[in-house]
């Protein structure tokens, strides 16, 4: 994972004024091969099982994170953050979301093992959390009423206007934040809010910590990249919503149903494949008129 960042910063470089399509998507391409590639060392370490396991992980959190990429657009256009401060945002905002996935994660895989009747608790939270997905109206989201932003601003002394890449500033003596910090605070609650059901839904595939956990990393390490691809394309994906609940849906119902049937990570596999390529396809068929 560190070998993989290592190599797309000596290659591409660090932040720059603007990232293109054409580098966003080699960068994306790049990281996805890692993280597929990734699932060999898992067959060589474990087993063929827990490989495919981890595929069914790794398409599940990437094809979940495309959701939370929307609200990062919103933001990051509210506040009028220009792409190498983005490029910067989104640098620390997946630092952060790696160790708050190693919290949940290791938190949730504890409550499993001590304590069994949490699966059922897991399942339907994933189940409740992809109807309510389901039957979500769009609407326009609202980063003045985020939370997080609210008391950054009431208990932080904050600037006016953005300096540079800074998250901080020194004025006459005193710090202050900056709007950027504020945005990087809501980048990581938001993210936070996401772990939330994501986190769940990986234990459902698999109790596995190391699968889990290195399926969650290799996929939030391309989001960079992948935020900059779908930045101008966002707003195709009409339906992906739609499929994404159907998967929640699918996954609770298979982790409440795991005492009595077990249904392989491979079936899964096939299954989750078939929702989002069919959600997908669906979306870019959609005439704009519509």
């Amino acid at each position: 994972m560190l070998l993989s960042l290592v190599l797309d910063r000596a290659v591409f470089g660090g932040v720059k004024p603007r990232v293109s399509f054409r580098e966003a998507a080699i960068r994306s391409v790049f990281f996805v091969l890692v993280g597929l590639l990734f699932s060999v060392y898992v067959w060589v370490r474990e087993d063929a099982a827990s490989a495919v396991t981890y595929l069914l992980a790794y398409v599940v959190e990437e094809s979940l994170s495309v959701d939370n990429l929307f609200v990062f657009l919103v933001l990051f256009t509210y506040f009028k953050v220009s792409e190498s401060q983005q490029q910067r945002v989104l640098v620390w905002g997946i630092v952060g979301a790696i160790i708050m996935r190693a919290i949940f994660i290791f938190l949730g895989s504890a409550l499993l093992h001590r304590f069994h009747f949490m699966i059922f608790v897991f399942g339907g939270f994933l189940l409740f959390t992809g109807a309510k997905l389901l039957v979500r109206k769009e609407e326009e989201v609202d980063p003045e009423d985020n939370i997080a932003l609210k008391l950054a601003r009431r208990y932080l002394r904050t600037t006016k206007e953005m300096h540079g890449d800074h998250f901080f500033v020194v004025k006459d003596g005193v710090r202050y934040a900056t709007p950027l910090f504020l945005v990087l605070i809501v980048v990581e609650f938001t993210d936070l809010l996401f772990a939330v059901d994501s986190v769940p839904a990986v234990l459902a595939i698999s109790n596995d910590v190391f699968v889990v956990y290195t399926s969650n990393i290799m996929a939030i390490l391309g989001l960079r990249a992948l935020y900059f691809v779908l930045a101008g394309m966002m707003s195709r994906f009409h339906y992906l919503g739609t499929g994404l609940a159907i998967i929640l849906i699918f996954i609770g119902a298979k982790m409440v149903a795991s005492p009595f049937y077990h249904l392989s990570s491979l079936h899964s596999l096939v299954v989750i494949g078939v929702v989002l390529g069919a959600s997908v396809t669906a979306s870019l068929l959609r005439k704009k008129e519509d």
